[in-house]
């Protein structure tokens, strides 16, 4: 079935901080937002709930959505969860930020490896914790893998709390069981809360399997908090809504209480919108990451060829690319370079942590005739300026 991947859609004149951000010439691939329509069931979903015409607080713990939840988990992930190990948020930003101030105080550590997803990097400071950050190498290939040597300097007798990224921001990592393995032994050994953000864990290439860390054994799933979401795979992230697995009841108990009158359940629509998602998507989902491992191989490809100077390893999972720009000859910062001189946005290394500098993420989630006209302009701007 076609699903209209390949459809131009006309979101320049929409309220879409993807596209609203830069000039109307600029071609956005920075921000991880699909310019794909969302699933037909979830749009009917919606429409369906707004005819009713009665928008007022739905009945919590929602139970049909719950349900819905926990039968996704078993069938795609293997993972049999109780319902009341399933509390649900508007996001998973706020999440990560309960978390540290649930199980850290001031003056703690939080755990991270670098380079990462920005915001897990601000929760240390909004927290008032100090950030232990281990490093992700690359190997003679250009892949990353886990320094042990760092993972395990880095942490220190006031590290508090593990905020793992799985699959990677924005490495594209799909950490292997034995990787999540030797990082869960550190944890328990250690006595470090997990929080792992497993919000891109539907989107997983050929050859690679998504483990959620806390299936490995349930002394790891004892001190593990999962934050996951149908935001990315199904691209409804404007709609706000996810939710975390906390099969330990203490722990769980911790966590709403950290949560208590300033993180709410998530907007009816976003409600809705997951259980349409999780319930009727899965066609649309399978169709997607085909789609999207196409576009992964023509960007690798396009880059080995027609970008000299830059470099990257093809992502195992999530729509996003992580570039290595620096032996490309381009003076300064490559964000801007490629904003200024080939008007395409993408999002600047830098902002993920040490690491980061001289790097680039480019979102490959978008219509092949889009990625193939970012990367044309990108061409470009290369070899005018060489």
């Amino acid at each position: 079935m076609d699903y209209g991947f390949d459809q131009l859609l006309e979101r320049e004149r929409s309220d879409s901080l993807k596209w609203r951000k830069y000039g109307r010439d600029v071609l956005p691939m920075w921000v991880a937002d699909m310019d794909f329509r969302s699933p037909e069931p979830v749009i009917q979903a919606l429409r369906a709930r707004v005819e009713q015409g009665v928008l007022g607080y739905p009945f919590e713990p929602l139970p049909e959505l719950i349900e819905s939840v926990t039968r996704y988990l078993l069938k795609h992930h293997g993972w049999q969860v109780a319902p009341e190990a399933i509390v649900l948020l508007p996001g998973l930003i706020p999440a990560f930020n309960v978390a540290c101030r649930a199980f850290a105080q001031p003056g703690d550590g939080v755990l991270l490896q670098v380079p990462t997803y920005p915001p897990l990097l601000q929760c240390s400071k909004n927290a008032g914790l100090s950030r232990d950050e281990a490093f992700l190498t690359r190997d003679a290939s250009g892949a990353y893998e886990i320094d042990w040597d760092s993972f395990e300097k880095a942490i220190h007798p006031r590290s508090r709390v593990l905020l793992l990224s799985n699959p990677h921001n924005p490495l594209g990592r799909v950490f292997r069981r034995e990787e999540l393995t030797r990082i869960a032994e550190h944890c328990l050994r250690n006595e470090l809360t997990i929080v792992s953000d497993e919000i891109h864990c539907d989107l997983v290439f050929r050859g690679h399997r998504h483990t959620c860390i806390a299936m490995l054994s349930p002394e790891v799933e004892a001190r593990t908090i999962t934050l996951m979401s149908p935001s990315k795979a199904f691209n409804l992230a404007g709609l706000k809504m996810a939710f975390a697995v906390i099969p330990n009841a203490a722990l769980r108990q911790k966590f709403l209480a950290a949560r208590a009158d300033m993180l709410p359940s998530p907007n009816l629509f976003g409600c809705v919108a997951m259980q349409a998602a999780y319930n009727e998507g899965e066609p649309w989902l399978r169709a997607l990451v085909e789609y999207l491992e196409a576009n992964r191989d023509f960007l690798v490809d396009f880059v080995r060829r027609s970008l000299p100077g830059v470099q990257m390893t093809a992502p195992e999972g999530t729509y996003l690319a992580w570039m290595d720009c620096r032996g490309a000859g381009i003076p300064g910062n490559p964000t801007a370079f490629f904003l200024e001189h080939a008007r395409v946005a993408l999002s600047p290394g830098e902002s993920f942590g040490r690491g980061g500098e001289g790097f680039v993420r480019l979102n490959f989630g978008c219509p092949r005739a889009l990625l193939s006209e970012g990367l044309e302009r990108m061409r470009q701007a290369l070899e005018r300026r060489r």
